[in-house]
């Protein structure tokens, strides 16, 4: 099955890349003429005055120590992006045409917080992106020192990628620990959660298993993402909460959306759901076109690959992976089990009923193929939440013959103030993208 097939209003798509197109063209056009006439960009330091910069909350994981002697060591895949402020032109007449695109050109000229939502969304797809810029990571650590940690330089996509290490013998399974920019007061930061090497892991998927997408609808995503609102998928809150009561995991949502929406993601997020690690798809920070087309295209690929990046930093945790049928969550979560059966415990995939050209994606075939030679109790297809709220006690009982019931995660009420003395890190970056 072709998850391109749900594109059902390709007109739609290719009006939105018309739009936007034409809204770059003179700016895509200076940027190559000085790109032409100018040498490669020198490494920069960031700037709170001229860049905007986001942090990535994260998931730690400890390296077993090379010798019994010593202690196993914390490391994080630490993800920063970096824009340059006011790189956008004016951009009302580009919000009005959006709008009109999905239906929304009688409500755009009278609802102002409507055209203000929509701008305010839009403009990361837009923002254009600072390349070949360094940046100082704080931490403070539970030993009362300051871990200090040069990241970057930026790529192109102004995106930098590495891991860095943190080896307090402080830090125990559960701590959770905010890192800040320095230079950019407490305006700029991110969350790491550490998790040990054993215990339960979650892998949930965010449109339309969490979260109310249409994905299957070009107009759809657009109206989602832009104009409304998110909404959690009703009854999902609550079996998100109890799993985290029950099992205490580690959290890790896998979307195929794009980097762009991550401030939206993130919020949306923190208002319903655990905390945890967000993965979301590298693409195109200045095409707004793509955004639809990262929904639908290669999404089996792509979250088998973050899959195998996730069980190489946990690979003794049990997993629950945790769907929807609008796209290739079944056949991707089918593959990760069939190469790790022992890792995966469990495969719950909800099936969208309240969207509509799905009959072929809900057919009892299409699960039965995907589910082909795993066991029938590991997946499970629910419509409604609570038809898989028993089975969390289930995986808690099965999981107390293996291993001590998990102490809660740690979170303090009030971060400490940063100490006078510190530590500086001295490893060396591994450049590498989720």
């Amino acid at each position: 099955m072709s998850s391109d097939t749900n594109l059902k209003d390709p007109t739609v798509l290719h009006r939105v890349a018309r739009v936007v197109h034409a809204w770059k063209r003179e700016s895509n056009m200076l940027q190559m003429v000085t790109s032409f006439i100018s040498k490669p960009p020198s490494i920069q330091t960031a700037d709170a005055r001229q860049h905007t910069v986001w942090l990535f909350d994260n998931t730690a994981y400890q390296v077993p120590a090379p010798t019994a002697s010593r202690q196993a060591s914390w490391h994080a895949e630490v993800v920063a992006c970096a824009f340059r402020k006011n790189s956008r032109r004016d951009i009302t007449k580009l919000v009005a045409m959006i709008a009109d695109l999905i239906g929304l050109d009688g409500e755009i000229g009278t609802d102002k917080e409507t055209r203000h939502r929509i701008t305010e969304r839009l403009q990361p797809f837009l923002f254009h992106t600072a390349s070949a810029h360094l940046m100082t990571l704080e931490t403070p650590l539970p030993n009362s020192t300051i871990q200090m940690q040069k990241i970057g330089p930026t790529d192109e996509s102004g995106i930098s990628s590495q891991t860095i290490s943190a080896n307090s013998k402080h830090i125990t399974d559960g701590t959770k620990i905010r890192s800040y920019l320095r230079g950019w007061g407490n305006q700029v930061f991110m969350d790491t959660i550490f998790a040990g090497p054993e215990g339960w892991l979650v892998i949930s998927d965010i449109d339309d298993t969490i979260k109310y997408t249409k994905t299957s609808e070009t107009t759809g995503i657009l109206r989602t993402t832009f104009v409304e609102d998110p909404k959690p998928i009703a009854g999902m809150p609550q079996l998100y909460a109890h799993i985290q009561n029950q099992l205490v995991p580690a959290w890790f949502y896998v979307s195929a959306s794009p980097y762009n929406l991550y401030p939206f993601l993130h919020g949306f997020l923190g208002s319903y759901f655990s905390p945890g690690t967000m993965i979301l798809r590298d693409s195109s920070w200045l095409d707004i076109s793509e955004l639809v087309k990262s929904f639908t295209v290669n999404t089996h690929e792509y979250k088998v690959d973050r899959g195998e990046k996730i069980h190489g930093w946990f690979p003794k945790r049990q997993v629950l992976c945790i769907g929807d049928s609008t796209q290739q969550d079944p056949e991707a979560y089918a593959e990760l089990y069939k190469r790790h059966p022992h890792w995966i415990q469990a495969i719950w995939i909800r099936k969208v009923t309240d969207v509509p050209h799905l009959d072929e994606q809900n057919a009892p075939e299409r699960f039965k193929t995907a589910f082909a030679g795993i066991p029938e109790h590991v997946w499970r297809v629910f419509e409604q939440p609570a038809e898989v709220h028993h089975l969390v006690a289930e995986l808690k009982s099965s999981s107390r013959q293996a291993q001590s019931p998990k102490q809660g995660l740690v979170y303090p009420q009030k971060l400490p103030p940063p100490p006078k003395d510190l530590v500086m890190s001295s490893i060396s970056p591994d450049q590498s993208i989720y």
